[in-house]
């Protein structure tokens, strides 16, 4: 494009009269000039003594520029001329002590009475009582703090929850958890029988779509999208995803099949990283809000009209240029090339930014998806998260005025440590060990092995597909991968674990943490299935850790393991305090233990329910009852020599397992009815995660209620043994 029509362009947009300077978010280096539209009369005014940057809050808290020389035409204000030199002053110097605007508003109605100057004052004390409800509850905080205006935003712009706002993932969602109707219950967060710490449909209205896991929204949003068409309904469909999310391929298929589909879709681009854009600036607020307007949408509309009546290699070739020239300025090509129309980066953190921008684009008549590129800040306005390292993405409770968090001392090393220093031990003896996770090095704890191998270590972003293919890439050149990825989130993967590596038999190994049930993020995180998709996989080899001995075991016997794919389990939070061992030994495989040796009974453990297994082999013995204790470490091959002399020298078999059904107790039943054992009239019982989705408690509480503690082994023992009400009653008392 000719760069002197380009400057002609730019005074045609200048000339609708002077600018006026506002910050962008803090967190970035200095504040840098973002520019929005301003009555040439009016006299500069910056906020004083609210503690918070220039532009976050009114229409007159940014001094005047004058555009022709390109400087301030006032700095009699001191406090304007910080802004203009690009001093940082805190967003909050204090959290408010009291919520009278945000004690107005049950739901967004409420809200979208508000004067617009008002809204500021909503969202300071929105960000404080997020705060002062995590601190008690403990929590995602980071997420939610930085999309505190933009919450207020959406709600207030948007007619929700006619208007579905679809959030991905939903850790950032305490503030509109907050503004839409649940504030009196915010403090259960994550807590049995209270609010989920995820959106949740059975929750509220206002909570479209259920989220946990990354990169969704968009494909929810488009079904949504087309559903409305279908029905002839004219509803927004708003969805929000992180720059983090953008990392997985689901986001893009989405865009891709939005893009393709043209159906009118609004997706909010939440980056908080700096990953995508460069620092938001004057000209991209005020392109953002031009871009996203009527005239320059029906002008584009009316010139695609046009080129659509030249021939079709010269109509492509103009609009490619005109995307590609766009996307110089505000840097949306990749969206466009997708079908998006692209709007941004505009500051996530300022009102007057983001309300007349998603006017325009809720108001827009042209149809397609739209892209709404917000840049934030995580953690933003409460210091403590804005320095920490991990921006306070999860938290303990904590004290709101030190940040310090309360964490109880540990009796026994986590799992999780276990596994990372154990390999990165391993990894000082054999430079061919490397270590793959998606997204969570903190989480399965490769940051420690990172440390130690930086250029062994390898975080693919949110991406299971491409973490385990990727490892089976680095199998198939002699190295020996160590694919560390939650229960729950390698269920996204279950095509390459089966395509790519089982039936090429090639060596990975799959560290799999959080298994069982995993407390606070309830049903959503739960490590339930893997058990069972695995072991139906020929050529697998599946184990699970009792504790953290055997753990350490565990990842020796990975690493000597080259014969196929290889898997182990292992659950969150602390082990149970045994010794460990200095130098883990390789497993014989398809090898079980017995930890005690009885006559009657025999309760068969697959994971860490063996030390309640060994608590229910001592509380059956007070009723007379001698049980044998056995570890099975394999469900896959499974130890047929150890089940057949339990079978033959004990009345009845346990199975207990911290799995769905189909896992571990299924397969020794599968073993025993081919064997015939059950023509002879032998009892067996397998203990397993009952059949619905269990909401969030505390982890021994959810046990309970699955009926996997020692209690209810006690009790099913009893029950499979006897018919004697009195023993029953026994059984009964626990």
């Amino acid at each position: 494009m000719n760069v002197n029509r380009l400057e002609e362009c730019a005074d045609d947009l200048f000339a609708h009269g002077p600018l006026t300077a506002a910050a962008q978010p803090s967190g970035t280096g200095r504040d840098h000039a973002a520019w929005k539209h301003r009555d040439s009369q009016q006299e500069p005014a910056c906020r004083t003594g609210s503690g918070r940057e220039s532009g976050s809050g009114d229409l007159h808290s940014a001094p005047m520029v004058d555009l022709a020389h390109g400087r301030p035409s006032m700095l009699n204000d001191p406090e304007c001329a910080l802004d203009i030199i690009g001093i940082e002053r805190p967003i909050m110097s204090t959290l408010p002590t009291n919520t009278p605007l945000l004690d107005q508003i049950a739901n967004p109605d409420d809200l979208r009475k508000l004067d617009e100057t008002q809204l500021q004052q909503v969202a300071d004390e929105l960000r404080a009582e997020t705060i002062a409800a995590v601190s008690m509850t403990g929590g995602h905080l980071g997420a939610g703090l930085g999309v505190v205006e933009l919450t207020v935003a959406l709600h207030y712009v948007f007619d929700t929850p006619n208007d579905r706002l679809i959030w991905d993932v939903g850790h950032q969602t305490y503030p509109h958890k907050i503004l839409t109707g649940r504030r009196e219950r915010i403090r259960t967060l994550r807590q049995g029988g209270g609010l989920s710490g995820f959106t949740r449909r059975s929750e509220s209205a206002f909570d479209p779509f259920g989220a946990a896991h990354s990169s969704t929204s968009i494909s929810a949003g488009l079904g949504m999208a087309v559903a409305r068409d279908l029905s002839g309904a004219t509803r927004n469909v708003i969805c929000f995803i992180g720059d983090g999310a953008m990392s997985a391929g689901m986001a893009y298929e989405a865009m891709n099949n939005a893009g393709a589909m043209h159906s009118r879709l609004i997706v909010i681009l939440n980056d908080n990283d700096m990953s995508i854009a460069p620092p938001v600036g004057a000209m991209s607020a005020y392109l953002a809000r031009l871009g996203s307007g009527r005239t320059y949408l029906k002008i584009r509309d009316i010139g695609k009209q046009l080129t659509k009546r030249l021939p079709k290699s010269i109509d492509r070739a103009i609009t490619r240029a005109m995307e590609h020239a766009r996307g110089y300025v505000t840097g949306g090509t990749l969206f466009e090339e997708l079908g998006f129309y692209y709007v941004g980066p505009i500051d996530g953190h300022n009102l007057d930014h983001l309300l007349p921008v998603l006017k325009n684009v809720r108001d827009a008549e042209a149809g397609g998806p739209i892209m709404v590129h917000v840049v934030t800040q995580k953690g933003k306005g409460y210091p403590p998260a804005e320095e920490s390292a991990d921006k306070y993405h999860g938290v303990n409770r904590f004290d709101v005025v030190t940040g310090t968090q309360q964490k109880p001392k540990a009796n026994a090393p986590s799992y999780t440590r276990v596994f990372a220093e154990s390999l990165v031990k391993a990894a000082a003896n054999d430079d061919k060990i490397v270590a793959v996770t998606a997204a969570m090095p903190a989480g399965t704890g490769l940051d420690l092995f990172a440390e130690a191998y930086p250029t062994r270590m390898f975080d693919v972003g949110i991406a299971e597909q491409h973490a385990v293919t990727f490892a089976a890439g680095l199998a198939c050149e002699g190295y020996k991968p160590f694919c560390a990825i939650y229960s729950t989130f390698l269920q996204r993967a279950y095509d390459q674990i089966v395509h790519d590596v089982a039936i090429q038999r090639l060596p990975v190994r799959f560290a799999i943490d959080r298994a069982g049930l995993v407390g606070a993020d309830g049903a959503t995180h739960a490590g339930a299935f893997d058990v069972s998709f695995l072991t139906c996989l020929p050529g697998m080899v599946v184990m699970a850790a009792a504790d953290e001995a055997e753990l350490a075991h565990m990842v020796a016997t990975a690493v000597a393991h080259d014969e196929g794919p290889i898997a182990f389990r292992y659950p969150r939070g602390e082990g149970v305090g045994v010794e460990m061992p200095q130098n883990p030994r390789p497993l014989p495989i398809g090898k079980g233990r017995i930890l005690r040796e009885g006559s009657r009974i025999a309760l068969l453990s697959f994971g860490t329910r063996l030390a309640d297994c060994l608590l229910a082999a001592e509380e059956l013995a007070q009723h007379h009852i001698s049980a044998t204790v056995a570890d099975a470490r394999f469900a896959k091959p499974l130890d047929t020599e150890l089940i057949g002399q339990l079978v033959r020298h004990h009345q009845a078999l346990i199975t207990i397992e911290e799995g769905a059904s189909g896992g571990f107790g299924s397969a020794v039943l599968g073993h025993l009815s081919d064997t015939g054992v059950f023509d002879r009239g032998f009892c067996l019982r397998s203990l397993v995660l009952p059949d619905r989705f269990m909401d969030q408690d505390k982890p021994e509480v959810m046990y309970a209620v699955a009926g996997l503690d020692s209690r209810a082994i006690v009790a099913r023992a009893l029950d499979l043994l006897s018919k004697d009400p009195h023993r029953l009653a026994l059984a009964s008392q626990g």
